[in-house]
């Protein structure tokens, strides 16, 4: 079975054919960053109308990689959400048309789901159960995964996304738009845990997660750099090192946490911030020594983009799930309402 993936959540427009016996077959992506970097972040209507130009382009190139005809499709998925809502109505709504003219299935696909799933891309892929670890933008949140589509939240932030601490911490360093990518090289820079800040929830029970006290901590400090004439691109790379320093400390104790709590012995990382080298290296060093195991995708699929959507929407394809009645679109969405993939 193949099935076309459309990713249009947010800035990245993202399309994939995924086949059951060869894998990925096709895929291209097109990333809005240029554009919304004037602004330091993204403009909502500005994203919908740059999906607009590029997704039909970016279908046909895809299409042509795959040397697959529509027709000969047996779905097309598309992210419904949670996501920008006028984002996500254009991915649906091109996905909607051209199933219908090609007579095939459209499948909604919720957009957390395939980034937990892209790990399974992966020649290298585990096994269920596991205890996966999503941490993006937008969303940060420890599941533990017994099947496919079969999900139960245990630990989310609550308040910032680790991602999103990433993003607003990186502009108080003054840095550029993506802020999370900036910051980490920056923090390369550095060396030195220089900064006492702190680990929020670490001491308190349970798998829930904090950020925005620790931006605010950044934000203190670096007022307090500059009241003294300190401020000065050597402590910036110290900051952003100690920033990124008790993130990642924060979500490896929560993991590790996870999977003595669900009896785990594998953990998964998705999401864009799955492709911190500082995080994946300390998690695999942790995981080393109790003798369990971490998976993450490729960095390029840790990102938004059209491959998890055509795996995840093949799952579903495969499972025999309806075609949705309209165009589906979820501002929100709880990972919970899903159902379990046989």
């Amino acid at each position: 079975m193949r099935v076309l993936g459309i990713e249009s959540s947010c800035d990245e427009t993202g399309v994939a054919v995924y086949d059951s016996a060869k894998g990925l077959i096709g895929h291209q992506i097109f990333s809005q960053v240029e554009m919304h970097a004037k602004f330091g972040g993204v403009v909502p209507e500005l994203a919908s109308r740059d999906h607009i130009r590029k997704i039909l382009p970016l279908i046909e190139a895809t299409l042509e990689e795959a040397g697959v005809r529509g027709p000969e499709l047996d779905g097309v998925a598309y992210t419904a959400g949670p996501g920008l809502i006028g984002a996500l109505l254009v991915g649906g709504t091109v996905a909607t048309g051209l199933a219908m003219a090609w007579g095939v299935p459209a499948i909604p696909v919720h957009h957390m789901e395939a980034h937990l799933l892209a790990p399974l891309i992966e020649e290298n892929a585990p096994d269920f159960p596991f205890v996966a670890l999503l941490v993006s933008g937008g969303h940060s949140m420890l599941v533990d995964v017994a099947g496919p589509g079969q999900y139960e939240v245990i630990g989310e932030s609550l308040d910032d996304a680790a991602g999103e601490a990433f993003d607003k911490t990186a502009k108080l360093l003054g840095l550029g738009y993506p802020g999370g990518p900036a910051l980490a090289k920056l923090a390369d820079q550095s060396d030195v845990d220089k900064h006492d800040l702190p680990r929020p929830m670490l001491k308190k029970p349970g798998l829930d997660m904090s950020f925005s006290g620790l931006k605010t901590a950044v934000m203190l400090k670096v007022r307090e750099l500059e009241n003294t004439g300190n401020w000065n691109e050597t402590e910036k790379a110290d900051l952003a090192n100690s920033f990124q320093d008790a993130v990642v400390e924060t979500l490896v104790k929560k993991s590790l946490r996870a999977l003595e709590q669900t009896g785990r012995d594998t953990l998964i990382i998705a999401g864009g911030v799955g492709a911190n080298r500082h995080l994946r290296a300390s998690l695999e060093e942790e995981l080393q020594k109790t003798g369990r195991r971490v998976f993450y995708p490729r960095p390029e699929f840790c990102t938004d983009n059209g491959a998890m959507v055509a795996h995840a929407g093949l799952l579903r394809v495969q499972d025999g799930q309806p075609a949705a009645d309209g165009v589906i679109a979820r501002a929100r969405w709880p990972l919970n309402e899903l159902s379990a993939i046989a």
